[in-house]
């Protein structure tokens, strides 16, 4: 499994995070865990709301009978969502919600944790405080943002003293906004509008580790593109990578998000331990610079 570096302090991490939104008594967690373990996914990423919080209490008892250990895994969960009223970024919030984290996931601490989504009611000093609290208790180990640009991140930094290591964007094969920008600078055509606030560069630049979710996915979860007539000519270069480089097209689009110097990891939200496997195997696969443009063209984007 190939490992990245997550943020300045350069903490090793599994390029590939199982997600957990999906997870379920009847996907067999038990099956699911050590089919990733196996195959060096060690880092598994939750949230409150995954499930109102079941997804969690699932985790929690299938990894206990799978006989791992707790510093044998990376932990991460987010907050700050409560679905259908509001976000909330108060520290009453955060704390309760990391309280209610580690109570359903039967641990004492969490490996990093993410706000989810903005708050424009955010005041930063109060997710300071939240955060140091936390770590001073021992109760959060790194810090990071999700679906965040990059003057949000900036405010926030400039009061949090711990560093904002990283940062859950949507990204994939046909989710390519913040590569289309920095592409067509200097151009008035579509592609070349800025909608992220040069994330993709603000990243690099400060150290922070994207982590690309529902990789597999076009548009706003209107479906999954590999094996979809609807896209001929992407699905046809993805099933002629996946064979030149002895994967599946689902491999291929795994690693050309990993192909991206940006130091990304991927989010595999499947529960399906046949596709665990590919996609692992999948992240040291190095594709050529020639075969990462050319199914960024087959995906219908341009060059200038």
């Amino acid at each position: 499994m190939k490992q990245v570096n997550l943020g300045p302090n350069e903490v090793g991490a599994a390029s590939v995070i199982l997600g957990c939104m999906r997870i379920t008594e009847a996907a067999d967690p038990v099956k699911v865990i050590d089919t990733a373990m196996a195959n060096g996914i060690n880092f598994f990423d939750h949230a409150d709301i995954y499930g109102g919080g079941k997804c969690e209490e699932i985790f929690a008892k299938a990894f206990k009978e799978t006989g791992y250990h707790r510093d044998e895994i990376f932990l991460q969960s987010k907050c700050g969502i409560v679905p259908g009223v509001m976000f909330d970024f108060s520290k009453e919030h955060i704390i309760s919600s990391v309280e209610g984290i580690l109570k359903r996931l039967n641990v004492d601490y969490l490996d990093s944790l993410l706000l989810h989504r903005p708050d424009t009611l955010m005041e930063p000093e109060e997710v300071a405080a939240a955060f140091d609290q936390l770590e001073s208790d021992g109760k959060v180990r790194y810090f990071g943002v999700s679906n965040q640009y990059s003057r949000q991140i900036q405010l926030l930094q400039k009061y949090v003293r711990q560093p904002l290591i990283i940062n859950q964007l949507q990204f994939g094969v046909m989710h390519t906004g913040m590569v289309d920008f920095g592409l067509h600078v200097n151009m008035t055509d579509e592609a070349s509008f800025d909608h992220d606030d040069g994330i993709l560069e603000f990243s690099r630049l400060n150290d922070m580790t994207i982590q690309a979710w529902s990789p597999y996915q076009y548009g706003f979860f209107e479906g999954v593109f590999i094996g979809n007539e609807k896209f001929p000519e992407l699905n046809l270069k993805l099933s002629e990578m996946a064979e030149k480089y002895g994967t599946t097209p689902t491999g291929i689009a795994s690693a050309w998000i990993l192909r991206h110097p940006a130091n990304m990891q991927v989010i595999a939200g499947t529960m399906t331990p046949s596709r665990i496997e590919e996609i692992a195997k999948a992240s040291d696969i190095q594709l050529s610079r020639e075969d990462w443009y050319s199914i960024y063209l087959a995906a219908g984007n341009i060059l200038p």
